[in-house]
């Protein structure tokens, strides 16, 4: 891997115009390796705790803790503002911080090529076919991937990234005669939230007071179903996207898509958490933000995943999903309160029962293996436990109501299995998927997710 990295960047350094693009890159890479150093993993315990990583400082000490950056004058600039050396701002790796401005004051040359090669890593496959066919090269190295993106398929993945919600505004207007089939998610997702509350009443090892704030936070999660009203306007669109396109210069649009999103994101500081919609309604996903006790089940309002003629089938698909995002609220990152605040509402007691049980699903994950290599049972500890409770919900509390209030579903023609078995299945549809290995080994090393199969 970093052999063909180390060629993508020569190769890509080399038609930029660079010379000695050999030695640069080697320059580079040197420093990229001493980062990577000082980098905790992603699995680490200190990673693990937010609470731990939290720390809010002025700017002032930020100062004294890596004194090799102008840190006032680059916030100044980046947010067009004067900040007072008392302004609090949060740090969530001080040790890191802290090596990197001892590596910035033994490092002199390298840093603006460094600086540079990163904006040609994010940047170069908006270039020509060349470029794409050099970054695609690596690609194969890294995960085996054996075709280029055919260009059509290219430009509607870049319009759907710049311009999601513009997208999704023909999505709805196309596939939503959708108000029946928001409020029947919308009841699925009440359910589901039912089942849950039950299920946090009944649990044994989790003392009243923890109780009471959990079934609190589940009550204020948001959860948004289908799509934000403003899509039906035109007009309210529009205003999403204040920036120039034109038809001819098509990395001139991505880079001022970019920077008109750097601007609204700036715009942000000091104001209140926005709670708005992330994902647009065609994005095939679903997420939990702990920062603002919000869940939102994406464009999954539909077949395979969801379809109101078969009830086992949608609490195996969107239902498992659903009670997937809820768990979220309470797996290892569950510190947040019910208003998003990052506020440790378990008592020591329960979230130490907590901790203990959840090290019966680390080493139960760490027992699989794939192409012979083991999952790391740390790092995806969150999607597992999210992965299971979901399914215990949708499966054990929410299907087995839905039964008792309409009776059995009647057996599907000339098919053998029970609708507790096609729920199962439906569940495992869900995370068909194909890979190759060399997508595999690194999914193993990188992804919070347990491989699918």
């Amino acid at each position: 891997i970093l052999a063909a990295y180390k060629a993508l960047m020569e190769r890509l350094l080399s038609m930029l115009g660079a010379h000695n693009a050999t030695q640069k890159s080697k320059e580079i890479i040197e420093l990229e390796t001493q980062l990577a150093n000082i980098t905790v993993s992603e699995y680490d315990d200190q990673r693990k705790d937010i609470s731990t990583m939290y720390n809010r400082i002025t700017l002032r000490q930020l100062q004294r803790i890596a004194p090799s950056l102008h840190w006032k004058r680059l916030l100044d600039r980046i947010f067009h503002d004067n900040f007072s050396e008392d302004e609090e701002i949060v740090v969530l790796a001080t040790d890191y911080i802290q090596k990197v401005s001892d590596i910035i004051k033994n490092t002199s040359k390298v840093l603006h090529n460094y600086m540079l090669w990163r904006i040609v890593a994010a940047l170069s496959e908006h270039l020509s076919t060349a470029f794409r066919s050099t970054i695609h090269e690596f690609s194969r190295e890294i995960d085996g991937t054996e075709q280029q993106l055919e260009l059509g398929r290219l430009c509607l993945t870049q319009a759907n990234k710049h311009f999601g919600m513009a997208l999704g505004a023909l999505f709805v207007k196309k596939h939503f005669s959708l108000e029946s089939k928001v409020k029947q998610v919308q009841k699925l997702v009440e359910d589901i939230k039912h089942a849950l509350d039950l299920r946090l009443q009944e649990l044994d090892w989790m003392d009243e007071a923890t109780k009471e704030a959990a079934r609190a936070k589940l009550k204020h999660m948001m959860v948004m179903t289908g799509y934000p009203d403003f899509l039906l306007k035109d007009e309210l669109i529009d205003q999403e996207y204040g920036f120039d396109v034109n038809k001819k210069t098509y990395f001139k649009n991505i880079l001022n898509s970019i920077k008109f999103n750097i601007k609204l994101s700036v715009r942000k500081i000091h104001e209140e958490v926005d709670k708005t919609w992330l994902l647009p309604p065609q994005a095939l996903n679903a997420y939990y933000l702990p920062n603002k006790n919000q869940m939102f089940p994406a464009g999954i309002l539909q077949p395979t995943l969801y379809n109101p003629e078969f009830p086992s089938l949608n609490y195996g698909g969107i239902g498992a999903i659903i009670g997937h995002e809820l768990t979220h609220g309470y797996d290892d990152w569950g510190q947040y309160d019910r208003y998003g605040n990052l506020k440790q509402w378990w008592t020591q007691e329960s979230y130490r029962k907590f901790q203990k049980k959840a090290e019966c699903i680390v080493k139960l994950y760490d027992n699989f293996t794939v192409y012979n290599q083991k999952v790391n049972g740390r790092l995806t500890l969150g999607e597992n436990i999210a992965d299971m409770g979901g399914l215990k919900l949708s499966y054990y509390q929410a299907y087995q109501k839905w039964v008792r209030d309409n009776g059995p579903e009647r057996p599907l023609p000339k098919l053998k299995y029970t609708h507790e078995q096609l729920l199962f299945i439906a569940f495992a549809q869900n995370w068909c998927m194909k890979r190759r290995s060399q997508s595999i080994y690194l999914q193993l090393l990188t992804d919070k997710h347990a491989p699918e199969h």
